[in-house]
């Protein structure tokens, strides 16, 4: 059993002077994240990544403690003395998102820059904009926890109504057991957790963030996250900011904004780290 959130470096050749923490969504791991990650860390090369399973996910599944993006977010500090050099800034895609803006508000205000990526910061009754995730807990908590196979996981999840790449991309969470596979994930753990982000309120890390810190909230424009009243909030605090708070709405990204416009938010996150 672990007993600090695991996490994978990424670093340029030289040593880099800084590092840029990068957090999943919920039932995904570090490695969602890879990609942007690498792509960055090459183009900006005083900035190292450190891609971080969250709590119940990925390698830090035995994790003690309770599941609440509290405890996700205070597994964050131990990092500080495994990663080598100065944690300077976060990524968090979704619920890793606020998982990143309850580090910043609870436990590092001193961070100099923040991304996040379409993860509304305030509460979402009955998980408003997470339909199709919803949906997804609901299929695996039908499929039973035992599989002969990693295509009789796949078949299963997709006779439940979802496609094929998200069954392969959830096949992920699969263990080897005896002659067959093990559902590798606490699903009651992540439901709990999951319920937890939709209650949490953390505009305050936005809109009251320190004036030395530079925030960017990425929107994905056919994203269901953020409804109108949200989008106007955010940009409002962005108007009052100063430019130390930044919206960008990128018009042909869903929930997924990494995968369905690397390039437009790669531009846009290297521009902030050079």
């Amino acid at each position: 059993m672990p007993s600090v959130v695991h996490h994978t470096l990424i670093a340029p050749p030289s040593p880099p002077q800084r590092w840029m923490l990068f957090l999943h969504g919920i039932l995904g791991s570090g490695n969602n994240l890879r990609a942007l990650a690498r792509r960055l860390v090459d183009a900006c090369p005083s900035w190292g990544a450190a891609l971080v399973d969250l709590r119940f996910h990925g390698a830090s599944r035995g994790l003690p403690g309770g599941a609440s993006v509290a405890a996700a977010a205070a597994d964050l500090l131990a990092l500080r003395s495994l990663v080598p050099g100065p944690i300077a800034g976060i990524t968090g895609h979704s619920f890793g998102g606020k998982v990143a803006l309850a580090f910043l508000q609870h436990h590092a205000p001193e961070l100099e820059l923040a991304w996040i990526l379409d993860a509304m910061p305030g509460p979402r009754p009955g998980g408003r904009g997470s339909e199709g995730t919803l949906q997804v807990f609901a299929a695996l908590e039908r499929a039973g926890l035992s599989f002969a196979s990693r295509q009789e996981f796949v078949d299963r999840i997709v006779a439940q109504g979802l496609e094929e790449g998200t069954a392969r991309w959830l096949a992920m969470n699969l263990d080897r057991q005896g002659d067959g596979f093990a559902l590798g994930l606490d699903l009651p753990a992540l439901r709990a957790m999951l319920d937890d982000y939709f209650v949490r309120d953390l505009w305050p890390a936005l809109e009251a963030a320190p004036p030395s810190r530079r925030s960017h909230l990425v929107i994905g424009g056919k994203s269901r996250v953020f409804d109108g009243a949200e989008k106007a909030r955010a940009e409002a605090a962005a108007a009052r900011s100063s430019g130390r708070l930044q919206v960008h709405v990128l018009p042909e990204a869903g929930h997924w904004v990494h995968v369905d416009d690397p390039d437009g938010l790669f531009v846009r996150m290297r521009a902030s780290m050079s």
